[in-house]
């Protein structure tokens, strides 16, 4: 299908035209979901001025029919002529508006993540939202969507609260974006965000920067440098990432990295602390392993709490499925290693996927229909293990018992690692030998699944970095144990750096002695105390540290075993913490640290798991 220039209109058949009518409170009572009744128009290219003068380019999917339509608003980097799928809503009685946001593609001034779809000074999405409830097609009525980055500035028109705005549904975002986004436990997000930078933002950030034989030149480097990524994580200092230096466009780059301190820059635009001046229903999407989950269950957990308004407390929706990230993952069953069947089926027997749970949503919200939506409990997951989808009341489960499993020694016979130790609910007692190993950033442990993007993801076989591990292994399970909620390991350890990272796994061993992801989490030791104010930590000291894993859904079945593997690297989903005094993320210099866990009465290391009785 071609695309014209500026305000062109095309008329699209996307499915059976069954008929054509003006969207009617009478026509909304007599049915349960939209369908796809109508044949679409797209008006491309249409200009839209902000506040301050700049011109967004939007994309509008219209039913090609008369009368005014509930209306759809998403706003992406990612160019809005890849986003035909929205002639899925327009066959369903919605307007769908795509827009480019700021700096990107069709749309004018200077591209910055997220600065202007907030409150601060450019309200892009507020100014957005109020040039489409006024449009001759639109109700007034409008729904914000969006997932990833896209979702991230669906969140941040939360805030503003522009008037015609009923609803929002998010996808796989955060709710602070240096926590959620960028770092995690005070270590970058390197797989993510060197990678993401480069292919998704590279090419138009190159082609508005230059021109001619310039462009083609910085491209070339550009496409090279993306085809040796793999290489490219080793690249120090972070802060001198070669490929990023001599384009302006990616400024956003060089202050994140260099801006590993929580504080003053990263609050402007926390979500987290604006979850107080949301006023309507927010439908949170998420994923087991997906690397934005901490983000959605927040965001849903705080504006349930401190919405503005009762509509906005009392209708907040949880869902989080078995999957890894994006919208094509929504309703997979088969997710990395693992098959998880009935993932592609809603409780109530419906085709559960990104574009139906979107559907229904706003079918309530925008339409005023009755989908079941809002009779069901708030929180529905997908527990893994038994393969179930299941309604909960509320989040984390009341009925949760947290169980520490603490570290032992001895022998547990299932895989030779550095130490080979036992996992066990039962206390340590006395005196017990601590277990070291040898963390070099030159010969890190690589990343091999779990909440990543851009590389390997999700439920992958954890044997080859367990060998390379501290690893503490139960007993055969003689029956079925559920861990649903959130998870933290409590480690007393210590390091002969003056700093150096903790890596915490969580597996189920199976008897073929496969050892599948459940969740990690990282701790960068700086960071145990504070993440606006780190301190380096002393050689030779035993410190307490929380590792954050993050939640899970699990039964681990009976037959199969427990595993805690730590380590000092996940590479290159996380940078190397390089043990010294420098920032791993503008340092070159490396020292190797000996880094020894301790498991006796007086230091008992553990994991603390979210326990369900069955």
């Amino acid at each position: 299908m071609g695309r014209v220039n500026q305000v062109g209109m095309r008329t699209v058949s996307f499915g059976l035209v069954v008929l054509l009518f003006a969207w009617s409170g009478a026509a909304l009572a007599q049915v349960l979901k939209s369908e796809p009744t109508f044949e679409v128009i797209i008006d491309e290219n249409v200009m839209v001025p902000m506040s301050d003068g700049t011109l967004m380019a939007v994309d509008v999917y219209r039913p090609d029919a008369e009368g005014k339509f509930p209306t759809l608003l998403e706003r992406t980097p990612y160019n809005k002529s890849n986003f035909v799928g929205n002639a899925y809503f327009a066959e369903r009685g919605f307007v769908y508006v795509e827009s480019d946001t700021r700096g990107r593609f069709n749309s004018k001034g200077a591209f910055y993540p997220f600065l202007d779809d907030a409150w601060l000074e450019n309200r892009d999405g507020f100014d957005t939202v109020n040039w489409v409830a006024k449009q001759p097609w639109s109700n007034g009525e409008v729904g914000v969507a969006g997932g990833s980055h896209t979702g991230q500035t669906a969140y941040m028109i939360g805030p503003t609260q522009p008037e015609p705005m009923k609803a929002i549904f998010a996808r796989e975002s955060a709710s602070n974006l240096r926590d959620h986004w960028v770092f995690r436990g005070g270590a970058f997000e390197h797989g993510f965000i060197t990678a993401w930078t480069a292919r998704t933002f590279g090419p138009n950030v190159i082609e508005k920067a230059y021109e001619g034989a310039q462009r083609d030149n910085e491209l070339a480097k550009l496409a090279s440098a993306v085809a040796d990524q793999a290489n490219g994580y080793w690249n120090l200092p972070l802060n001198e990432y070669p490929v990023f230096k001599s384009t302006p466009g990616w400024q956003f780059y060089y202050d994140w990295v260099t801006n590993a301190k929580d504080g003053p820059y990263w609050w402007q635009q926390a979500i987290e602390l604006k979850h107080n001046r949301f006023e309507v229903p927010v439908f949170h999407l998420g994923g087991w392993y997906d690397i934005f989950q901490d983000g959605t269950i927040k965001n849903f957990l705080g504006i349930q709490k401190n919405g503005a308004t009762e509509l906005a407390r009392n209708n907040q929706k949880l869902v989080i499925g078995p999957w890894v990230h994006g919208p094509s993952n929504v309703g997979k069953t088969e997710v990395g290693e693992m098959m998880f069947p009935g993932a592609d089926i809603y409780p109530d027997g419906d085709e559960l996927s990104y574009d139906t749970l979107r559907r229904r949503w706003f079918d309530v919200w925008n339409k005023g229909m009755d989908t079941g939506f809002t009779k069901e409990p708030p929180v529905l997951i997908y527990v893994m293990g038994d393969n179930k989808w299941r309604f909960e009341d509320e989040w984390p489960l009341a009925r949760t018992q947290y169980t520490n499993y603490y570290f032992g020694g001895g022998q547990s016979g299932t895989i030779v690692s550095v130490n080979d130790g036992t996992l066990s609910a039962k206390t340590p007692q006395g005196a017990q030998n601590a277990d070291s190993y040898e963390y070099d950033p030159l010969n890190p442990i690589m990343s091999n699944g779990g909440n990543a993007l851009f590389i390997a993801n999700g439920p992958l076989d954890q044997r080859e970095s367990n060998a390379r591990s501290l690893t503490y292994t139960s007993a055969v399970l003689t029956e079925d144990l559920e861990v649903t909620g959130p998870i933290k390991a409590v480690l007393h350890a210590m390091s002969s750096a003056v700093d150096t990272d903790w890596v915490v796994t969580l597996t189920e061993v199976y008897p073929d002695g496969r050892s599948m992801l459940i969740q990690d989490g990282i701790l960068r030791a700086r960071f145990r105390g504070s993440q606006t104010d780190p301190t380096l930590i002393e050689p030779g000291k035993i410190y307490e540290y929380e590792v954050d894993l993050w939640a899970t859904s699990n039964v681990f079945k009976a037959g199969n075993r427990i595993r805690v593997a730590v380590q000092s690297s996940n590479f290159p989903r996380w940078d190397r913490n390089l043990n010294t005094a420098e920032s791993p993320e503008t340092g070159a210099k490396s020292v190797v640290a000996l880094n020894t866990v301790f498991r006796d009465s007086v230091r008992p290391s553990h994991i603390v798991l979210p326990v369900i009785p069955r």
